[in-house]
């Protein structure tokens, strides 16, 4: 027992509760970040410690899967409790950026960029993905059976192309989105591992993970050279971040930091948009009653392109999208570390521990949700979202370092689903939609659909 530190009425806490599965499982559990996380809560609790070696070696890591417990975390940001070892792996592989700085630099950066994702310039970037997704759906003629998470990516990085960096990545979209995994893969796996090799060492993964950088920052460098040259070029997102100054001190963002700000958003973008496009698409192939829903609501707007004023009578298909944010959430997980001693859910962690946020394991847990590996959209009318705690569904992440960009995937990819189901009926060939975590929440293989163009 021991007291805690920094509190007005400073009182005993009891310490975080040791793991009790072996050494080996909770390694194994570890590295599975949404399956694994869920091990380590049935046989520990919503709190609990998992320590894998001695503490100057390995950090002790928390696992947290309760909502008070993620709002003690996430709530929190700065002096006690910040990023961790596999953000500054990533820091060092992409770059800085709003997801992997520190506290102090990225207050700076996020005063900047902040009015840049406002509702109206949102609006803005997302103005060709309906053209993009009706595009791709068209490409389906005749009835066919297709790779629906391959075919999502390639028309959300078309999207993100055309509307926001004012580039035509088609014919790039494969080599980018490999580059994405093989970078933050590296960092990931070097932010697991007890020990690791010198950065300047050149070993393979390096060599590799380096080259799949250099290809990101020259797309980056490149759309940011063509928009300097020509201010009228269609490229929103880009003319925003040269614009963006921080209003306290009036300095423009460098070079340096809208190139790194742009890799992370070709993730944000592309990646993880792509992936709840192709859950949504293969969870209702599987509910053709669900599919009909999105269909007679898509159907009011007639044969027009769908545009963001659309969105508020788009309900049902909203509802669809957060469905399957809950049951494949872009982050399985959420990383921090605390700098010192802080209450998490009724209990004291120490400084120096690594903090783990089980973003997968609470939308999954039965505690939390009736029938919880059901696909039921209905989950997400008004007044359920409003009875519901708030911190118990984190798709975006919470408090001060939420996804920026989370307006701005949910006005993409309802737009995209609603278009696509109004050009095809999508019927799932696969019983289970196949998750792999290597950094965010992907498709473990391709994910096979038959689509058939719907009639005039």
């Amino acid at each position: 027992m021991v007291e805690t530190v920094g509190t007005t009425n400073p009182h005993v806490l009891p310490s975080v509760p040791r793991s009790p599965l072996p050494r080996a499982q909770i390694i194994t559990a570890l590295r599975a970040y949404h399956t694994g996380i869920e091990k380590l809560r049935d046989a520990g609790g919503y709190v609990t410690r998992a320590v894998i070696a001695p503490k100057w070696l390995v950090p002790p890591v928390v696992v947290v899967t309760s909502p008070q417990g993620a709002r003690d975390v996430l709530g929190r940001t700065g002096t006690r409790i910040d990023k961790t070892r596999i953000h500054d792996e990533v820091r060092n592989i992409i770059g800085s950026n709003l997801f992997d700085l520190k506290h102090e630099p990225w207050i700076a950066r996020r005063r900047a960029i902040q009015p840049v994702f406002t509702k109206k310039h949102v609006r803005d970037f997302a103005g060709h993905m309906a053209q993009a997704a009706d595009t791709v759906a068209k490409s389906w003629s005749g009835e066919a059976v297709v790779d629906i998470d391959a075919e999502c990516r390639r028309l959300t990085l078309q999207a993100l192309g055309r509307s926001v960096l004012g580039l035509d990545l088609d014919e790039r979209s494969e080599d980018l989105g490999d580059a994405l995994q093989i970078s933050l893969g590296y960092a990931a796996d070097r932010a697991g591992r007890p020990v690791r090799a010198p950065r300047w060492l050149p070993t393979r993964a390096r060599r590799r993970a380096v080259a799949a950088r250099d290809l990101l920052h020259r797309q980056a460098a490149e759309i940011l050279r063509l928009c300097r040259e020509d201010p009228t070029r269609d490229a929103p997102l880009v003319h925003a971040l040269i614009a963006a100054t921080d209003p306290l001190t009036g300095r423009p963002l460098a070079d340096k930091d809208i190139r790194d700000e742009l890799v992370v958003f070709l993730l944000a973008g592309h990646d993880t948009t792509a992936t709840t496009l192709s859950y949504a698409l293969w969870a209702l192939g599987r509910h053709p009653d669900m599919q009909e829903k999105v269909y007679r609501e898509v159907a009011q707007f007639g044969d027009r392109e769908l545009t963001p004023e659309d969105l508020p009578r788009l309900e049902y298909t909203t509802m669809v999208l957060h469905e399957s944010l809950r049951l494949c959430p872009p982050g399985a997980v959420i990383a921090r570390a605390a700098l010192q001693d802080v209450e998490v859910d009724g209990h004291l962690v120490e400084a120096g521990t690594m903090l783990i946020v089980g973003v997968y394991a609470m939308h999954r847990d039965p505690a939390l949700w009736d029938d919880p590996v059901t696909f039921s959209p209905d989950r997400f009318t008004p007044g359920q979202r409003k009875a519901r705690d708030r911190w118990q569904y984190l798709p975006f992440g919470a408090g001060p370092r939420s996804c920026i960009g989370d307006h701005f995937a949910m006005l993409e990819a309802t737009l995209a689903l609603a278009t696509i189901v109004r050009r095809v009926e999508v019927e799932s060939v696969q019983a289970d939609f196949p998750i792999d975590v290597p950094f965010t929440v992907v498709a473990a293989q391709p994910v096979l659909a038959g689509v058939r163009a719907r009639k005039a």
